[in-house]
């Protein structure tokens, strides 16, 4: 029996044929023998399909599966079609023990797979959609996988908020904190239709809690009431999937894949997945972005789809949750069981926060005050949660240092895993008391100067060469005076002697000339010191009034204590 040809090959031949080219160079040109191309041109060589349909029908060899197919295994998939023939190789092992099924598992494949193409159910089908420009915007969140990203040394938890206009392909992609929360929807979603300039007429996403209260049932009416407002305010439709079928967003779900590989390769070709700050790692995620928002396909198609964009509110929807927390006389606050420490200066005040996916933005009624970095609790891991800044309490721990040795943040308060073993190393060597004041002072330089890690290796020289002196420390920095009353000038104040006092009294009888009066001045010698009454009399105990005559006097005025005997005090009498 001549091998086969393809029907493509005899299409092939035949046009050659058609455009006068003769048999055999017809036949050289599609690659096939002279005989086959005169079996051809005589319509005796039958297309591939049908020369199989008429190959043999006897079997060359004994059916392994004949004693248990039709009477084992048929029925079993009968009844639970989504059975997969691993699962039947072990129920043939069990049940017929004894015997080399695992020999047989590749014809047992086969033959599972020509049943349920043949009997089984039908299959999904996937159909086709066209997008029509600025119809639909699709959001999801996704996670990288393998080697996990890095800031400094520790793993970053994060997700992607990927955004994509299906019509164009453009996309934005922004890092988040945390899980999947509305304030992270609301902040990113707003961001990335900012960047492509409009508002699509449909926005969808996947059952996300915090958009959806996934109930039972027609999702109409299901939408949480902030996800609600977001839509009303952007002027878009709220859509979404059914729940478990992803492939029904497969708009995004195809592109989240090709830029995940987009960044996996960049990362490969840069060697780490370790980065200084998060800032460097942002940079490197919105470069994938742009390298496939800059193709030339999609640059073109985004210029057709913001013609049919609606225009952006003027305002922006209130991307974050507004919480009020009071400042404790620690310096805390807490927020969703996370301690927060702040500025000791707002102890007693009650703070807006405004709750973000990755910082909280503290207000003193409508004055900003600060941000903070936000932690997340992790699931599964128990402990308590803080972020604690050192540079909000120094001042105050700075006039108590030997605060710090029993105090409850203590490691909190001590910035990092270098400056906690730098301060065992200083209890170790020093007696307590000295090792807080010199730590204390230690991250009051370091919170002056804004230089951790200068602070700390310079202190740990000194501790190695066993000479530890702040004066030493400060002037480093350029950091004097000292800190205490010792700072303060030294005055020297003189003591005055009773001369002086013999001076005044001799200017009672000066003469003329001398800017007083002198009729006053000789009557004033003549009668003595004429007592004054005492602004107005003081009260001495209740219902007593002291007159300025029951006042002791002294020279040169009534109502002042007198003076010890003396030269003064012999002039007067």
């Amino acid at each position: 029996m001549p091998a086969p040809l393809s029907l493509r090959i005899k299409e092939q031949y035949m046009a050659k044929r058609a455009r006068g080219l003769s048999q055999q160079i017809a036949a050289d040109a599609v690659g096939i023998s002279v005989r086959s191309a005169q079996r051809i041109d005589r319509g005796e060589l039958q297309p591939e399909g049908q020369q199989q349909q008429r190959g043999r029908h006897w079997r060359t060899r004994a059916d392994p599966l004949a004693d248990v197919w039709e009477s084992v295994l048929v029925p079993m998939l009968e009844k639970a079609p989504q059975l997969e023939p691993q699962t039947l190789l072990l129920h043939l092992e069990r049940s017929f023990p004894g015997q080399e099924w695992y020999r047989r598992k590749r014809t047992l494949q086969r033959r599972v797979e020509q049943w349920k193409a043949l009997h089984g159910p039908s299959r999904e089908v996937m159909f086709l959609q066209q997008h029509q420009p600025g119809v639909l915007g699709i959001s999801d969140f996704t996670q990288l996988k393998g080697d996990p990203i890095t800031i400094a040394g520790a793993a970053f938890e994060h997700r992607l908020f990927h955004f994509r206009l299906p019509y164009s392909g453009w996309c934005h992609v922004e890092v988040i904190h945390g899980g999947e929360s509305f304030v992270a929807l609301a902040e990113a979603l707003q961001n990335a239709l900012s960047l492509c300039g409009g508002v699509p007429a449909e926005h969808r996403t996947d059952s996300l809690s915090a958009c959806f209260r996934n109930r039972d049932g027609s999702y109409a009416g299901d939408y949480t009431s902030r996800y609600r407002e977001l839509c009303a305010h952007l002027g878009v439709i709220a859509t979404r999937n059914n729940r478990g079928v992803a492939h029904e967003n497969g708009a995004i779900e195809g592109p989240h894949r090709h830029w995940k590989h987009r960044l996996e390769q960049q990362l490969i070709q840069r060697g780490s997945t370790d980065f200084a700050t998060e800032a460097e790692y942002r940079q490197l995620v919105a470069q994938v972005t742009a390298t496939l928002n800059s193709r030339h396909e999609v640059a073109g198609r985004l210029e057709i789809e913001r013609l049919h964009l609606q225009p952006l509110p003027v305002e922006r929807f209130a991307d974050y949750e507004p919480l009020v927390v009071r400042v404790r006389s620690t310096s805390t606050i807490e927020v969703r069981c996370v301690t927060y420490s702040v500025p000791s200066r707002l102890i007693g005040q009650q703070l807006t926060v405004h709750l973000r996916h990755d910082r909280l933005d503290l207000f003193l009624r409508s004055q900003f005050v600060e941000t903070l970095p936000r932690l997340h609790r992790r699931a599964g891991v128990s402990g308590p949660w803080r972020r604690i800044d050192f540079r909000h309490v120094i001042e105050s721990l700075r006039r108590k240092p030997r605060a710090l040795l029993r105090a409850q943040l203590q490691n909190d308060l001590l910035p990092n895993d270098h400056w906690r073993q730098l301060w065992r190393q200083l209890l170790a060597a020093l007696p307590p008391d000295e090792a807080a004041k010199v730590m204390v002072d230690a991250l009051h330089v370091a919170a002056k100067t804004d230089d951790l890690a200068g602070v700390e290796r310079y202190l740990r020289r000194q501790l190695r060469s066993g000479d530890i002196s702040l004066s030493c420390l400060r002037d480093h920095y350029g950091l004097r005076p000292p800190r205490g009353l010792t700072a303060l000038p030294q005055l020297d104040i003189p003591e005055h002697h009773l001369s002086s006092y013999d001076e005044l009294l001799g200017r009672t009888s000066q003469p003329a000339g001398t800017g007083e009066c002198p009729a006053i001045a000789v009557e004033t010698a003549a009668a003595g010191a004429v007592p004054q009454p005492v602004a107005g009399c003081r009260t001495a105990g209740p219902g007593r009034r002291l007159d300025a005559s029951q006042l002791p006097l002294r020279p040169g005025g009534a109502g002042t204590p007198a003076t010890p005997p003396g030269p003064a005090a012999a002039a007067v009498a």
